[in-house]
């Protein structure tokens, strides 16, 4: 049993399926307390100072010990940048297995991208759809925490994102991490519920700004929907593992996503949107798109390296939930 590192989310189902254990690169980065000096690492090799800095954490993380066996890099749906970081892994000795998301979302393309991502990894379809269907209550659970979290007004934004971006390799162990679900539950159902009245969407990736919850909670909001955060946990899985991958919304067009995020805006009550985008991040472009789509106000947001959100951003924010507020 090896640990293989994931670039973003790709088809879990299938590492685990191979008896290895799904390690969230992007994840280990944002959490390790040492972001920085992972991305002085991989500057330090000669990235770019422009370059994003999860590109950067995720290569700077090999200049340190790591047991991760090998990478797959999702080269096609996720960052434009991936290839490179490919090729400079590839130079340090590490294995990297390609995988795309077909941009057109064609079931056909998917079903041979995950046959031999699953071949790749000595592992078959048929074993990848039993562990897609014994992760099913976990994942039941996972939507029972989101409705926890706009219906029911007893989970925090900030809680809503831990669990939903970890969904995305499970923190490397599905059983103990369903374990530590299922008591988080059983809490939250006791609590009294929020009642704030500005109720916010996060759309875009999630953030590298570690505070950006508690500033939002500060002046009085809540955010009720965490977009990609809440793709990671697949909430419309369908009856197959092609299903599931084709409804995930994250690696196909910025208009597919904002498909979903219209829905869910009346359905949660939003009454504002904050759009986060990464510096030197490609997806930034997208934020053009979204503001001439979505139909409540937009707040865009931008973050660098890991840290605390800003003095200039913390004003903004606070104004932009003054005036939903009406304040």
């Amino acid at each position: 049993m090896g640990r293989i590192g994931i670039t973003t989310t790709v088809p879990v189902e299938v590492i685990l399926a191979s008896g290895n254990i799904p390690v969230d690169l992007n994840n280990v980065f944002v959490t390790s307390g040492r972001g920085d000096d992972f991305i002085k690492a991989a500057e330090r090799d000669g990235y770019p100072r422009n370059v994003c800095a999860w590109i950067k954490g995720m290569y700077g993380e090999f200049a340190y010990e790591t047991d991760i066996d090998r990478v797959i890099a999702v080269t096609q749906g996720d960052c434009s940048n991936t290839h490179a970081l490919m090729e400079t892994l590839q130079l340090k000795g590490v294995d990297t297995i390609p995988f795309a998301y077909p941009y057109n979302r064609d079931s056909e393309a998917l079903l041979r991208e995950i046959s031999r991502f699953a071949a790749y990894l000595g592992t078959d379809l048929g074993t990848a759809e039993r562990v897609r269907r014994e992760l099913e209550p976990l994942r039941r659970k996972l939507d029972r925490l989101d409705d926890m979290t706009w219906q029911d007004n007893r989970v925090s934004g900030k809680e809503n994102h831990t669990w939903l971006v970890s969904s995305s390799d499970f923190n490397g162990d599905s059983i103990n991490f369903e374990r530590e679900l299922d008591e988080f539950l059983v809490t939250a159902a006791e609590r009294n519920p929020y009642d704030e009245s500005c109720r916010l969407g996060y759309i875009g990736v999630p953030p590298i700004l570690d505070n950006l919850y508690d500033v939002i909670a500060e002046y009085g909001a809540r955010v009720v929907f965490n977009e990609v955060q809440r793709q990671f946990s697949m909430p419309e899985r369908g009856g197959s593992l092609v299903d599931q991958y084709l409804s995930y919304t994250y690696p196909y067009s910025v208009f597919h996503r904002l498909d979903y995020i219209q829905r869910e805006i009346p359905k949660r009550g939003i009454t504002g949107i904050i759009h986060y985008v990464q510096s030197f991040c490609h997806r930034h472009i997208e934020d053009l798109v979204v503001r001439n789509k979505v139909d409540v106000p937009v707040l865009t947001i931008e973050g660098e390296s890991p840290g605390k959100v800003d003095a200039r951003t913390k004003i903004r924010i606070q104004a932009f939930i003054e005036m939903l507020s009406g304040a």
